[in-house]
C-alpha cells in the first residue's frame, strides 16, 4: 500500500512535469517567453532612467548617478515635515526665486535655479497641493503661500477634501457614511509626514502596472493550449481512455497552469525590484505615500506597503484572469478563447470608463488588481450596512475567492469532456 502510494505521487509529478515541458517546449511559446525578457529589460531601463538629476551647471542626467545625487540633496530634508520645516522651505524657495538665475531669461540659468530646488521639492509639492482645489494642481502655489499659513498645510488636506465632497456634482457620489469614513481615513493620516529620498521606490511603482499587465497577456498566451492540447492534435480518445486521464491529468493540467503563471510573474516582478532598487535606492520604504505623489489618498500606507499590495495585487489578479482563460478553453476547447480572455478583462473597463453611471462598479472589476498604486489613488467604496471599505481590500477577497471557485469548475469541465 505504501509503496503504491509513492508510485501514484511519482506518477502524478511526472504528468505534472511533463504538461510543463509541453507548454515550455512549443516554439512559438519560446518566442513569447523572449519578448517576455525583452519586456523586462525596456520597462526596467525606463523606470531607472525616469529619475533625473539637475546639477549646479544646469545640466541633467538621469539613472543610478542620478539618483546617487539626488538622494544626497534630499535626505539634507530628511525627517518630519514640522511646521519649521515648511517655513525653511518657503525661506529657500523665495531666496532662489529672486536669484539672478531665475530671473533669467536664459534656460541654463533657470535650470541652475531649479537645481537649488530638488532637495525639498517634494515638500515643496505637497504645499502646492495643500493649498490648491481639491481636484486642482498649480505648481506656482508654493511660492504664494505665506509663512503665517503655510503650518495649515495637514489642516487644509482635510478642509479641502469636506468642501470637495459637499460642492456640487460631487455630493451625491457618496452616502454621508462613505462621505464621513473618508474624512475620518484622512483625519488618522499620521502627521507631521516623516519626509525622505524614496524615489526608487516612486518609479518602482510607476512602472510596475505596465510589465504586470504585459505578464498577464504573454502568460496568458502561454497557458491558452494547456487545455485544448488533446482535441487539437486528435488525441482526445487516447487521453481519456487512460486509466488517470480524467483525474490526475486534469489535475496535472491545472498544475501545470498554477506554476507557469507562478513562476513568470515572480519571476518577472521580482527581477524588476531588483533591477530598480539596486540601481536607485531602496530608501523611503517607510515614508507615507501622502509624502508623495499620494498626497490625496484615503489609504494610510507606506511607499513598502503598497509595494506589497501592487505585487501580491498582481498576483491574485494574474491568477484569476488566467484561471478564467483557462477555464474557457476546457469549455470551448479553443486556445484562441484563452488568449483573447486577458485582452477583453485589460481594455474593455478603460472603454467603459466614459459611462458614469458605471464609475462605481469598474473600481471593483479584477484589472484594478493590475494597477493597484491606480487603485489607491481611486476614490472607489464599498458599504455594507453601517460598514464602509475602500475597493483595495475588497478585490483580494474577492478574487481570490473567485479563483478558488474556478479551480474545481474547471476540473468538472474537462473531467466530463465528451469524445467527438
Amino acid at each position: 500500500m505504501y509503496f503504491s502510494i509513492i508510485l501514484v505521487k511519482r506518477l502524478v509529478k511526472m504528468m505534472l512535469l511533463f504538461e510543463i515541458k509541453k507548454v515550455l517546449s512549443k516554439p512559438v511559446n519560446k518566442i513569447a517567453l523572449l519578448i517576455l525578457a525583452i519586456t523586462l529589460a525596456v520597462v526596467s531601463y525606463f523606470a531607472v532612467i525616469s529619475v533625473s538629476y539637475t546639477d549646479e551647471n544646469g545640466s541633467s542626467f538621469s539613472g543610478p548617478a542620478a539618483a546617487v545625487r539626488l538622494r544626497e540633496e534630499k535626505n539634507k530634508w530628511a525627517g518630519r515635515v514640522t511646521e519649521d520645516v515648511l517655513k525653511k522651505v518657503l525661506q529657500e524657495n523665495s531666496r532662489i526665486n529672486q536669484s539672478p538665475e531665475y530671473l533669467s531669461t536664459d534656460v541654463t540659468q533657470n535650470n541652475i535655479a531649479y537645481s537649488e530646488k530638488q532637495g525639498f521639492s517634494d515638500i515643496r509639492e505637497m504645499i502646492n497641493f495643500a493649498f490648491s482645489d481639491f481636484q486642482e494642481y498649480d505648481y506656482y502655489r508654493a511660492d504664494k503661500v505665506s509663512e503665517s499659513e503655510v503650518g495649515k498645510l495637514y489642516e487644509n488636506r482635510i478642509e479641502s477634501l469636506k468642501t470637495w465632497l459637499s460642492s456640487n456634482g460631487i455630493s451625491e457620489r457618496w452616502s454621508q457614511a462613505e462621505k464621513d469614513y473618508l474624512i475620518r481615513q484622512f483625519d488618522a493620516l499620521d502627521t507631521p509626514l516623516y519626509y525622505e529620498y524614496s524615489d526608487g521606490w516612486r518609479s518602482l511603482l510607476e512602472y510596475a502596472p505596465t510589465l504586470i499587465m504585459f505578464t498577464v497577456l504573454i502568460a496568458g498566451f502561454l497557458v491558452s493550449g494547456i487545455f485544448p492540447g488533446e482535441f487539437t492534435l486528435k488525441a482526445d480518445s487516447i487521453y481519456f481512455s487512460c486509466r488517470f486521464g480524467r483525474d490526475r491529468a486534469v489535475r496535472a493540467k491545472i498544475g501545470a497552469g498554477f506554476v507557469i503563471v507562478s513562476a513568470v510573474y515572480w519571476i518577472m516582478i521580482l527581477g524588476y525590484s531588483l533591477v530598480v532598487l539596486l540601481s536607485l535606492g531602496a530608501g523611503g520604504g517607510g515614508c507615507a505615500i501622502q509624502a508623495g505623489r499620494g498626497w490625496k489618498s484615503f489609504y494610510n500606507i507606506t511607499c513598502f506597503q503598497e509595494y506589497l499590495l501592487t505585487i501580491f495585487g498582481g498576483y491574485v489578479g494574474i491568477l484569476f484572469v488566467l484561471g478564467l482563460a483557462m477555464l474557457i478553453s476546457a469549455k470551448t476547447r479553443s486556445a484562441v478563447f484563452a488568449v483573447t480572455i486577458p485582452f477583453i478583462i485589460l481594455f474593455v473597463p478603460s472603454i467603459l470608463t466614459s459611462m458614469n453611471i458605471l464609475t462605481g462598479v469598474l473600481g471593483f472589476f479584477p484589472d484594478q488588481l493590475l494597477q493597484i498604486p491606480s487603485a489607491v489613488s481611486s476614490y472607489n467604496l464599498l458599504e455594507i450596512g453601517v460598514f464602509v471599505t475602500g475597493a483595495v481590500p475588497v478585490l483580494f477577497v474577492l478574487y481570490l475567492i473567485l479563483y478558488g471557485a474556478l479551480l474545481p469548475v474547471t476540473y468538472r469541465l474537462y473531467r466530463k469532456s465528451e469524445l467527438r
